[in-house]
């Protein structure tokens, strides 16, 4: 048997980050086992689904490298397939017309809950003579739920999971407009698809029972289910905006790394020894469902920047240069030219190892784009004192006698003119980086020198001296 899995969406809104890891799991598992994994848009509600959502889940699934093994498919376009087994089910005499009026349901769920008991449909047409029907009337078609007995679920995750028959009422499939629900379509879907194992959020795990009796009805075999903990907030409560990002966009455009949204959302919930930064090759190699817990996982938005920040040391610098300048280039003031790339890609070694996301590094990047005089924040203001200034001055002669301009030259340089002066490094160092970034800090003064070229240092030099 191939194991099949799907993600299986619904395109009104962002791609939250539950979905996403769901996604994910669902792609590992598939990988682990040879499988294959496909995506299956679930926008029967033509009202709320919008190609813009279409669209951003295919991004967001993109951008986290999670790819399907076929076309995606649509579940609209899948409609007549829907009506079709329901139609068989109700020729076999295992669902039924039900000719009940919006105003006999609502009286109906009022009369029982006014008995204390749950507001379900009662099967007042389930045994009726079809004769006795209403002639032209619209009817819902519903299936006979089993009325004796419990259904038994053995979920990969949840472990045993029952539920009494009694419990389930004759839910609809087909619509009075000849729509399918829900719930009867993603049952014919994953069956027409060969998924072989649904792997979702437990918020599902009760349209289990219910899905379970169209399988059964159509003799069809059921899946393995896993139903996995839903993700909350660091405080336990159920993910808000309040906690912060809660959609792949939104965790994008703050500056995260794919591999490391991948990687953090892999831990959360699942587990495999202290194995903490894993590569996609490693998670394929380790993940299976047996290492998923049953309890709800907290957002942890400290241990993700935390993950972040190692993905970014070991980000390729090309990669992150380019990522740099697109977020520049909606920075006012700063310049994002060949020039510029080229001292960003040289300083990147040291820029990544002081960021923890990408808007970070953009942020220490941006003097190497500002154009002179600088402005200086307030620690680099109160640095460049009229000593520093002195200093400044003897050091742009002794840094303009540099013939090659490399960190280790530079280096030499500052050592030579801090000894001949008897000043300590830093009363050399901290100055001309106040002079040339604008800032208090930085990756090493030689290299950041470097970056930015000789003409370029001594003009920022200058411009502190005679602006």
């Amino acid at each position: 048997m191939t194991i099949r899995t799907r993600f299986a969406p619904s395109p009104t809104g962002l791609l939250h980050i539950g979905n996403a890891r769901a996604a994910l799991f669902n792609f590992l598992f598939a990988r682990h086992h040879g499988g294959e994994f496909l995506l299956r848009i679930e926008d029967t509600d033509r009202e709320r689904s919008t190609q813009q959502a279409v669209d951003v889940i295919f991004d967001g699934l993109a951008w986290m490298g999670i790819t399907a093994d076929e076309t995606p498919v649509f579940q609209s376009t899948r409609q007549p397939r829907h009506t079709e087994v329901a139609l068989e089910l109700l020729e076999k005499g295992l669902a039924y017309k039900c000719y009940c009026t919006p105003e006999e349901l609502k009286q109906m769920r009022e009369d029982a809950m006014a008995n204390g008991k749950p507001p379900r449909y009662n099967g007042m047409w389930r045994d009726r003579d079809p004769s006795e029907a209403p002639a032209g009337a619209p009817y819902a078609v519903r299936i006979k739920a089993p009325r004796e007995g419990e259904t038994v679920i053995e979920d990969l995750v949840q472990g045993e999971v029952r539920v009494a028959n009694a419990e389930l009422d004759d839910m609809i499939i087909l619509r009075s407009d000849g729509t399918p629900t829900y719930q009867h379509a993603v049952v014919v879907d994953d069956h027409d698809m060969d998924i072989t194992h649904v792997i979702r959020g437990d918020d599902h795990l009760t349209n289990t029972f219910r899905q379970a009796m169209i399988y059964r009805a159509m003799g069809w075999d059921l899946p393995r289910f896993a139903h996995l903990p839903l993700i909350h907030g660091p405080d336990g409560a159920k993910l808000s905006k309040r906690h912060g990002a809660q959609s792949v966009v939104e965790f994008r455009d703050e500056g995260y790394l794919p591999e490391a949204l991948c990687n953090y959302l892999l831990r959360l919930g699942w587990g495999h020894g202290d194995a903490e930064i894993l590569s996609r090759e490693e998670q394929i190699k380790l993940f299976d469902l047996d290492g998923v817990g049953r309890s709800p996982s907290r957002m942890d938005y400290a241990k993700l920047l935390h993950i972040n920040a190692v993905w970014m040391r070991q980000a390729d610098d090309e990669r992150l240069t380019n990522d740099v300048m697109d977020r520049l280039k909606a920075v006012e003031g700063v310049s994002t030219d060949d020039t510029v790339r080229a001292r960003v890609l040289a300083l990147m070694p040291g820029l990544k190892e002081r960021a923890r996301t990408l808007v970070e590094l953009a942020d220490s990047a941006a003097f190497l784009g500002r154009h002179v005089p600088l402005s200086f924040n307030a620690k680099a203001e109160k640095i460049l004192t009229s000593e520093a200034r002195t200093i400044l001055d003897g050091l742009a002669r002794e840094l303009a006698a540099v013939e090659d301009f490399t960190p280790e030259n530079i280096d030499a340089a500052l050592r030579r003119f801090a000894e001949a002066g008897e000043h300590k490094l830093g009363q050399v160092a901290q100055p001309v980086r106040a002079a040339v970034t604008g800032s208090n800090t930085s990756p090493g003064i030689d290299a950041t020198l470097a970056a930015l070229g000789k003409d370029e240092t001594l003009a920022r030099i200058g411009a502190v001296l005679h602006g």
